[in-house]
């Protein structure tokens, strides 16, 4: 009875961590090969699928800003910051009536405006220009998306 009892518990734990599991290998950290990837399926994506597209891409981006901040590549931190705010101008420019995942773009853009802050938070005095810039674009990227939703 007793091995029953010991054999049932093992499977029960494991039967709860396999979606732990499953969790942690599906969301790895965003690196240069997977924003190059996504760069170019927006390139080949219709342009309704674009606008969460663009938000995904500007996501990868603060995401792999922040883990090149905390190594403490300030360059590379600044040329990711370059592209984040171009990315954000195209997606504000690309916001159409016809965009499908509208409104999981713009929570996209409000998670990546709160890890900006985080950003902006974390940075030094000298960097906090380049990054209050990029928060901006997006802002307004998020606007966008916003008025969108709610004009329809």
């Amino acid at each position: 009875m007793r091995c029953v009892g010991r054999s049932a518990l093992a499977v029960s734990l494991l039967i709860l961590a396999l979606p732990v599991c499953a969790r942690a290998a599906k969301s790895q950290p965003p690196n240069a090969d997977s924003i190059a990837a996504l760069q170019a399926k927006i390139d080949d994506a219709q342009p309704s699928e674009r606008c969460f597209l663009y938000a995904k891409l500007i996501h990868q981006m603060t995401e792999f800003s922040l883990i090149q901040h905390a190594s403490g590549n300030v360059n590379k931190t600044n040329a990711l910051l370059e592209q984040i705010k171009a990315t954000a101008r195209k997606l504000h420019l690309s916001v159409s009536e016809n965009d499908k995942r509208l409104k999981n773009a713009e929570i996209l853009l409000r998670r990546t405006a709160f890890r900006l802050k985080d950003l902006l938070h974390a940075s030094d005095y000298s960097e906090r220009h380049q990054v209050e810039q990029a928060l901006v674009q997006v802002n307004k990227a998020d606007d966008a998306t916003l008025k969108q939703l709610f004009s329809k």
